[in-house]
């Protein structure tokens, strides 16, 4: 049985900041629309939400679709529907942010991306839509839950040295670390783990390689837990 609604309903969409880090930049991926409008444009990898899947399965399915990225950490950022934002049609986004370690992701634009790019987040073109409003809310997010939840662990690979994690919070917080106190703090917490191995074929003395200990964290949070650095 049809049934009509008194109002006119917005559409839904999602998008997604995707962070990464190279040896020296915070990196955020974008993708060149291949559409009007801001046809030829850069923005964030996104689009509308289908009516038969969650948002979280409609973010993840757009990433894989523009980008090629799949199982990445997603996490819902904010709702962005200011009047206008998009050209078209009253359209509302729900925005995530993620994050993925450079290592082992293939990137490559399909559907209606032209192109896919990682871009340093300090020199980024001018975006469509709101989309740099929207990263901006995801880059002080981003900031700000690295202090107390140790999300940065998703930007590297799964054994790394103790300069590669401090180098991640580094580059997020934008300021240096003292090194003697940020590995005192994080081995004090005990949620990385040393492993038997050391860093291959580098130029300088090779360290030692840890992982993170994710059901030691899990025990932290259940009781009660500060990651601040």
């Amino acid at each position: 049985m049809s049934h009509t609604y008194e109002y006119a309903r917005p559409a839904l969409t999602v998008d997604i900041v995707v962070f990464a880090l190279d040896d020296e930049d915070l990196k955020v991926m974008l993708i060149q629309r291949d559409l009007p409008p801001f046809e030829g444009g850069w923005a964030l990898p996104g689009g509308f939400v289908r009516v038969d899947e969650t948002l979280e399965e409609a973010a993840r399915r757009e990433l894989a679709e523009e980008t090629g990225l799949t199982d990445i950490f997603v996490e819902q950022l904010y709702t962005f529907g200011n009047l206008g934002r998009d050209p078209r049609e009253r359209v509302v986004t729900v925005a995530y942010y993620a994050l993925v370690n450079l290592e082992g992701h293939n990137v490559h634009a399909a559907t209606d991306a032209r192109n896919a790019a990682w871009f340093a987040a300090n020199d980024l073109p001018e975006l469509a839509f709101d989309h740099n409003e929207i990263l901006e809310a995801a880059h002080a997010r981003l900031r700000g839950k690295v202090q107390y939840q140790p999300i940065g662990f998703e930007l590297l690979p799964e054994k790394f040295t103790l300069r590669q994690l401090q180098h991640v919070y580094e580059v997020i917080l934008d300021r240096e670390l003292d090194k003697r106190n940020f590995r005192k703090k994080v081995l004090s917490m005990e949620i990385v783990k040393e492993t038997n191995e050391i860093e291959k074929d580098v130029a300088h003395r090779a360290a030692r390689l840890y992982r993170f200990d994710k059901r030691k964290y899990d025990r932290l949070i259940k009781g009660g837990f500060n990651f601040e650095i």
